[in-house]
């Protein structure tokens, strides 16, 4: 019986060192930057500004999560938009630098940018360097509609700790640096 019972609490006290490892987990800028640059192969797309057809690329993005202690993520974006008119193609240089507020949906265990605004952009195109604001609606829909669909950030449910985690209702909170995931309290 002694040995049912020390058996019983070993379990219990390895249970509990588990669920202090499910505590909390975190994304750093780091990691949420290095997932998006996986992405963006894939964030290529054929859109029309103003009725100007174009092929906008992202080559590069930083990421800053929650500065200056907001609940925000601020993502900077390098793109190539190659502008086609009367047959020619024109290769315009994009910055742009935009915030959102991040979501995660536990249906998808994965973590969107919503609700973005453009902080600050500028073009660099034929001799023309200045700010994008006329197009800038235009960009900041086809962001939005870019983010709206496809996460920032994906949990890894190969990984049976996050598995677990994930299979609760989990609470996302924003810290400068990072975004943390934890069980809900009930």
């Amino acid at each position: 019986m002694k040995t049912v019972l020390t058996m019983c609490f070993a379990l219990l006290l390895s249970g509990c060192a588990t669920l202090s490892q499910l505590s909390t987990y975190s994304i750093s800028d780091g990691e949420l930057e290095q997932a998006l640059d996986n992405q963006l192969a894939k964030l290529q797309s054929n859109a029309n500004i103003g009725g100007i057809p174009l092929t906008l690329k992202v080559d590069d993005m930083s990421v800053a999560i929650g500065p200056e202690g907001r609940d925000v993520v601020q993502l900077g974006t390098e793109a190539t938009a190659n502008i086609s008119v009367f047959g020619f193609q024109y290769p315009a240089k994009l910055k742009l630098e935009l915030e959102g507020t991040p979501y995660y949906d536990s249906q998808k265990k994965a973590i969107f940018v919503r609700s973005l605004t453009l902080l600050d952009s500028t073009i660099d195109a034929g001799g023309y360097k200045g700010n994008l604001a006329p197009l800038s609606n235009e960009v900041m829909m086809l962001m939005n509609g870019y983010l709206a669909s496809n996460p920032v950030y994906t949990l890894d449910t190969s990984n049976d700790v996050v598995r677990l985690l994930s299979s609760v209702p989990l609470n996302m909170t924003i810290e400068q640096g990072k975004l943390a995931l934890q069980p809900r309290q009930q």
